[in-house]
């Protein structure tokens, strides 16, 4: 079994060399441990500090591209070169690298298919009482949205096995944390809690410019990621509510006419129509957003089955490992051997690759035309 501890960093050159130093080498029931640098448009010595220490595996952006972006090719990157699981931490130094034996226990032994670390916020010095209320909040809203029931939704501190992020398309841009909950929940993926302590603060957060701006982006994400999942609860509720006020006027002239006094009253009689055409539209849009939800649960079924033929299959307790994946081509083993699936993949460890370099060799790979009309 692979472990990939994957650091997406931004100028992290002064604190990347005390979370290298921590990462464990070796980790009970792993095989082998490996570290990956996401190095998302640094303008500083992120690569070279880490290349002193000794780190042979990188995805370098050309610019900026978000936490999201780099989560999502760390673990593409991870997963082409054979991880079993993922661990995602920090290069601020923020976490315990040495925490992360006990935050893949649960997904070596098969119990979780992801684990996220709690750090407590009620305990964090830095944070404000005002920060620990939304926290707190915002960990309940995404517990709301996913129907789970972890104490640090926000907690970036995570480990994730090889078939749960076959099962998991991060579509954001600011953060990957709370929609991978989110979508985590939705599809019945187990979640395990792990309490943590952290390091003091070593820096001012990248990712946003004040509490109110990292409130209404992770709004956002989670009311989208929320919608793909369920769009009718809000759009029945919502034609449910216009629908109801909406025959308000039509009861009231109503009454007024039984008593003789039905003139005067077309103003409300216009205002419950609007109300009740609003009422309809959302319901004929509710129907809409529910035959979408169908198509994308079908293609996500068809992604995953794409995954299994680039990756092979998970190497898990619950899953098993071995046998093959039929494809136009033949048989493609799903034994990894070295990280690699045998006949199908290679790759050089230490090579910088780009964001369009990486789909081009992924595509080479699998022997069909590259997106930049290359033949693999």
């Amino acid at each position: 079994m692979k472990v990939f501890v994957q650091i997406p960093c931004l100028n992290e050159e002064q604190t990347l060399p005390m979370v290298l130093d921590t990462i464990p080498k070796e980790l009970p029931g792993v095989d082998s441990v490996e570290v990956l640098i996401i190095d998302d448009g640094s303008s500083d010595r992120t690569v070279e500090v880490a290349k002193e220490h000794g780190v042979t595996h990188f995805v370098r952006h050309a610019r900026n591209m978000g936490l999201a972006r780099s989560f999502r090719d760390g673990v593409d990157y991870a997963l082409a070169h054979g991880a079993d699981i993922v661990v995602n931490t920090d290069g601020d130094n923020q976490y315990k690298q040495e925490r992360i034996a006990d935050l893949v226990a649960p997904v070596v032994s098969g119990e979780a298919d992801i684990a996220i670390a709690d750090r407590q916020t009620k305990k964090i010095a830095h944070f404000s009482p005002f920060k620990k209320v939304m926290q707190q909040v915002g960990s309940q809203v995404v517990n709301i949205a996913a129907e789970t029931e972890l104490p640090d939704a926000a907690s970036g501190f995570r480990a994730y096995s090889k078939a749960s992020l076959m099962r998991l398309n991060v579509i954001t841009q600011f953060s990957y944390c709370m929609e991978t909950i989110i979508q985590a929940g939705n599809k019945r993926l187990r979640i395990a809690s792990v309490p943590i302590d952290t390091n003091p603060k070593t820096r001012e957060s990248r990712l946003f410019n004040n509490i109110f701006q990292h409130m209404w982006k992770s709004g956002s994400a989670i009311v989208r990621a929320y919608l793909m999942f369920k769009p009718h609860t809000v759009l029945l509720w919502l034609a449910a509510i216009t629908g109801v006020v909406g025959l308000v006027p039509f009861i009231r002239f109503l009454i007024f006419a039984l008593m003789g006094e039905g003139g005067g009253h077309i103003q409300s009689l216009l205002f419950g129509l609007v109300l009740l055409t609003c009422s309809f539209m959302t319901f004929v849009v509710m129907i809409i957003a529910d035959l979408l939800r169908t198509n994308r649960v079908l293609m996500e079924d068809v992604l995953e089955r794409v995954k299994l033929i680039q990756y092979g299959t998970p190497n898990h307790p619950l899953v098993g490992s071995g046998g093959t994946v039929p494809t136009s081509t033949g048989p493609i083993a799903t034994g990894w051997v070295d990280g690699n699936a045998p006949g199908t993949r290679e790759y050089a460890p230490g090579t910088a690759v780009t964001d369009d370099e990486v789909v081009d060799q992924w595509a080479a790979a699998a022997g069909r035309e590259t997106p930049h009309g290359r033949q693999g």
